[in-house]
């Protein structure tokens, strides 16, 4: 069923707190500090949610300091609706923001999950080597 058929809604917002532990959770991203999961829905520079009804099923964010340094994160669908889209319906809308907002010079990252590398290729990321511009280096908390 393609995104039209199901007639699904995109909103730009932030999900709840309670939605966005739940998609997190859904996708085996593990449990994680609702203080600090607050602070992050209040400080993301644009939020997209998926929406069934009034139930949010999928939301993708755009961080970073709205200059130079724009990044992409969490862009989740829970798992029964995956397959129809969704995550590509976010990322138009995502990479509209990141268009009208990057300017020369401007960087855009992710972190891709294991096994979905190449949908973000479709969207002219590239993976990144290690020769020019250095590893990919993260620490968890």
């Amino acid at each position: 069923m393609s995104m039209e058929e199901a007639q699904y809604h995109i909103v730009e917002q932030a999900p709840t707190l309670e939605a966005f532990r739940y998609l997190r959770l859904s996708v085996g991203w593990g449990e994680v500090d609702g203080e600090a999961a607050q602070m992050s829905l209040q400080n993301s520079l644009y939020w997209v949610c998926v929406l069934d009804g009034e139930e949010i099923v999928g939301c993708g964010r755009v961080i970073g300091d709205g200059g130079l340094c724009f990044y992409i994160q969490d862009i989740i669908v829970l798992p029964a609706y995956q397959g129809q889209k969704l995550g590509r319906a976010m990322m138009a809308k995502i990479m509209a923001y990141v268009e009208k907002y990057a300017r020369k010079g401007s960087f855009v990252g992710l972190m891709a999950a294991d096994g979905v590398e190449d949908f973000y290729l479709s969207y002219g990321f590239m993976k990144r080597p290690t020769k020019g511009y250095g590893p990919g280096m993260i620490r968890f908390f």
